[in-house]
């Protein structure tokens, strides 16, 4: 019950949140649920699927309960204990699996195609499953090399000139990526399949006149590609390979140019093995402010936008009457 609920019965806060016109009472065991007919047939059905996820041993947090809710209003017959109970890896008795039904869309198109792009806002997990889902593939021996890489882009500050080897002035800009793969895999055992090349962590430069074979490949960051650098990299799939390109078009950090992540979703849309999964806000699952300063940004962009196209309208308009 105590894990059902929540500390301080957080979690029982976010069912009655979920279903305002229903009341819900907890004596020892029991919960009882009280309102709205049709409201608490919803409710009982999320408690029942959050009891399986519990029984599952899955800890459940808001984002979970959150998540459970909206699957079944969208689709009462589905089940979100099985749906999101699905585990990519399990790692020092941590379990990776997607948490949202967008994340799990996703991780079905990286199973089912080729190639996939996860475009979506920071925090929805884009690049952490892809890399879990690479480790995965290696695991099962479906490839024979995990390649890990993104642009050396600075995200709005200059650096300046790092000092030491070429692989320490790098290696600020690979660190996220080492970052996971140490929580993902036995941070003794990293070093050694990097030192024999099964896994590789580089920049964006180092794929050009290569051909990639039976490899899962990761492009992170590809909102800073300029188009060329998209074209290269894509057409470096080998034979037995699988890519994922991720990246958010809202943060794009190149000092001039278009980004190739904005272009390739224009030029190869509709081609088969080839998959755009689009995460939104609802997909997050870092703090649930984040969600909330993306919607705001979106927002906010939206408008200025909006405002943009008002004013060039309105000097055509003028330009048209002089």
């Amino acid at each position: 019950m105590v894990r059902l609920l929540g500390p301080q019965d957080r979690l029982l806060k976010t069912i009655e949140r979920q279903y305002p016109l229903v009341t819900v009472l907890v004596r020892g065991n029991e919960i009882t649920l009280e309102g709205d007919t049709d409201q608490v047939h919803a409710a009982v059905r999320l408690v029942d699927e959050l009891i399986e996820m519990v029984r599952g041993d899955r800890d459940l947090g808001e984002q979970e309960v959150t998540e459970s809710a909206k699957m079944l209003r969208n689709d009462p017959q589905s089940s979100p204990a099985e749906l999101l109970s699905q585990a990519i890896l399990t790692s020092r008795g941590k379990s990776i699996r997607p948490k949202t039904l967008g994340q799990k869309d996703y991780v079905d198109a990286i199973d089912e195609n080729t190639i996939v792009f996860g475009i979506g806002p920071a925090g929805t997990g884009k690049t952490y499953l892809a890399m879990a889902k690479a480790v995965q593939a290696l695991q099962r021996k479906e490839v024979s090399r995990i390649i890990l890489t993104r642009p050396a882009v600075e995200a709005g500050e200059r650096l300046g000139y790092l000092p030491g080897s070429l692989t320490d002035k790098i290696d600020p800009y690979l660190r996220p990526l080492y970052d996971a793969l140490n929580e993902m895999m036995d941070p003794e055992i990293v070093p050694k399949l990097l030192a024999a090349g099964t896994i590789e962590v580089a920049p964006l430069a180092y794929m050009r006149g290569r051909t990639l074979n039976e490899a899962f490949v990761v492009l992170d960051e590809a909102q800073n590609t300029s188009p060329e650098q998209m074209k290269m990299f894509l057409t470096r799939l080998g034979h037995g390979s699988k890519m994922v390109v991720t990246g958010d078009i809202t943060q794009v950090d190149l000092p001039v140019g278009a980004s190739g992540l904005q272009l390739v979703t224009r030029v190869l849309d509709n081609i088969d093995e080839i998959y755009f999964a689009r995460l939104t806000s609802q997909d997050v699952v870092r703090h649930n402010l984040v969600g909330r300063i993306v919607d705001a940004y979106t927002k906010y962009d939206s408008e200025k936008l909006a405002d943009r196209y008002e004013r060039e309208n309105r000097r055509e308009n003028q330009g048209r009457a002089e």
